[in-house]
Protein backbone atom coordinates (compact mmCIF):
# COMPACT_ATOMS: atom_id res chain seq x y z
CA UNK A 1 0.00 0.00 0.00
CA UNK A 2 1.29 3.44 -0.96
CA UNK A 3 0.35 6.70 0.67
CA UNK A 4 0.17 9.71 -1.60
CA UNK A 5 -0.09 13.37 -0.62
CA UNK A 6 -1.82 16.19 -2.45
CA UNK A 7 -1.65 19.85 -1.46
CA UNK A 8 -4.82 21.94 -1.62
CA UNK A 9 -6.14 25.26 -0.36
CA UNK A 10 -9.49 25.33 1.41
CA UNK A 11 -11.56 28.47 1.81
CA UNK A 12 -14.39 29.51 4.14
CA UNK A 13 -16.21 32.73 4.94
CA UNK A 14 -16.59 31.67 8.59
CA UNK A 15 -13.49 30.00 10.07
CA UNK A 16 -10.19 28.22 9.54
CA UNK A 17 -11.81 24.97 10.66
CA UNK A 18 -14.37 25.45 7.91
CA UNK A 19 -11.58 26.11 5.42
CA UNK A 20 -9.87 22.83 6.37
CA UNK A 21 -13.16 20.94 6.21
CA UNK A 22 -13.93 22.37 2.78
CA UNK A 23 -10.48 21.31 1.55
CA UNK A 24 -11.11 17.75 2.73
CA UNK A 25 -14.62 17.65 1.24
CA UNK A 26 -13.37 18.91 -2.12
CA UNK A 27 -10.44 16.47 -2.14
CA UNK A 28 -12.70 13.54 -1.20
CA UNK A 29 -14.59 14.00 -4.46
CA UNK A 30 -11.44 13.12 -6.37
CA UNK A 31 -9.36 11.01 -3.97
CA UNK A 32 -10.65 7.94 -2.15
CA UNK A 33 -9.40 6.68 1.20
CA UNK A 34 -8.23 9.95 2.75
CA UNK A 35 -6.27 8.98 5.86
CA UNK A 36 -5.12 12.28 7.34
CA UNK A 37 -4.36 15.95 6.90
CA UNK A 38 -1.58 18.35 7.77
CA UNK A 39 -2.51 22.01 8.06
CA UNK A 40 0.59 24.10 7.47
CA UNK A 41 -0.56 27.64 6.76
CA UNK A 42 -3.56 29.70 7.85
CA UNK A 43 -4.38 33.08 6.33
CA UNK A 44 -7.35 35.43 6.13
CA UNK A 45 -8.27 38.69 4.50
CA UNK A 46 -9.08 41.69 6.69
CA UNK A 47 -11.86 44.14 5.91
CA UNK A 48 -12.41 47.12 8.23
CA UNK A 49 -10.62 45.33 11.06
CA UNK A 50 -12.58 42.07 10.72
CA UNK A 51 -11.26 38.71 9.53
CA UNK A 52 -13.00 37.50 6.37
CA UNK A 53 -12.38 34.79 3.78
CA UNK A 54 -10.32 32.31 5.80
CA UNK A 55 -7.85 30.12 3.89
CA UNK A 56 -5.97 26.97 4.90
CA UNK A 57 -3.13 25.27 3.05
CA UNK A 58 -3.59 21.56 3.64
CA UNK A 59 -1.62 18.44 2.75
CA UNK A 60 -4.03 15.52 2.37
CA UNK A 61 -2.79 11.94 2.61
CA UNK A 62 -4.67 9.14 0.85
CA UNK A 63 -4.13 5.54 -0.21
CA UNK A 64 -4.82 3.91 -3.55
Amino acid sequence: MYVKVVEVIGESHNSWKGAVQNAVKDASRRFNNITGVEVYNLTADVVEGDLVDYKANVKIAYTE
